[in-house]
């Protein structure tokens, strides 16, 4: 298990677009494993590349439904439909919510660890997580985007 270091805004790599990977080797096996690591660490539901500083177009979600973990690599949104208005926060943002619009259902297509393209359709929530996980990688942040802005509940260790 490897822990990266999770970026929080201001840093300016939130803000700059990522570049596509080109190349499947080692390393990207190793960011998509220290991601999830990562991800699970910090109780998130989803985490881009650049959100560890890293700016390439890598994503990992897992929303805890049936579909496990997904990791993406160059994922691009092809087909959206519908609206949702719901609640979002940012591991790279604490203690911040939103209420982000955003497309009920997504079609998604990128390549997975060993370069295989695929493609999936998702809904809800898990339409929502990849969606702001692209937003991420386009050097954009749901601050940004909400209708919306406000701190998040407090969930403190009595």
């Amino acid at each position: 298990m490897a822990l990266r270091i999770i970026v929080h805004e201001p840093d300016p790599v939130l803000h700059e677009r990522a570049k596509e990977v080109t190349k499947i080797a080692p390393n990207i096996h190793k960011l998509l494993n220290d991601m999830a690591d990562t991800m699970y660490h910090a109780e998130g539901v989803g985490l881009a590349a650049p959100q560890i500083g890293i700016l390439k177009r890598v994503i990992v979600v897992d929303v805890g439904d049936e579909h496990g973990l997904i990791e993406m690599i160059n994922p691009v949104m092809t087909e959206m439909t519908g609206e949702q208005l719901g609640p979002e926060g940012c591991l790279s943002i604490p203690g911040i919510n939103g209420d982000v619009r955003r497309h009920q259902q997504i079609k998604v297509t990128g390549l997975n660890r060993n370069g295989k393209e695929f493609s999936m359709v998702v809904t809800d929530f898990l339409a929502r997580a990849f969606q702001h996980e692209i937003d991420h990688l386009n050097g954009v942040l749901f601050t940004e985007i909400a209708d919306r802005v406000y701190d998040a509940p407090r969930h403190d260790k009595e």
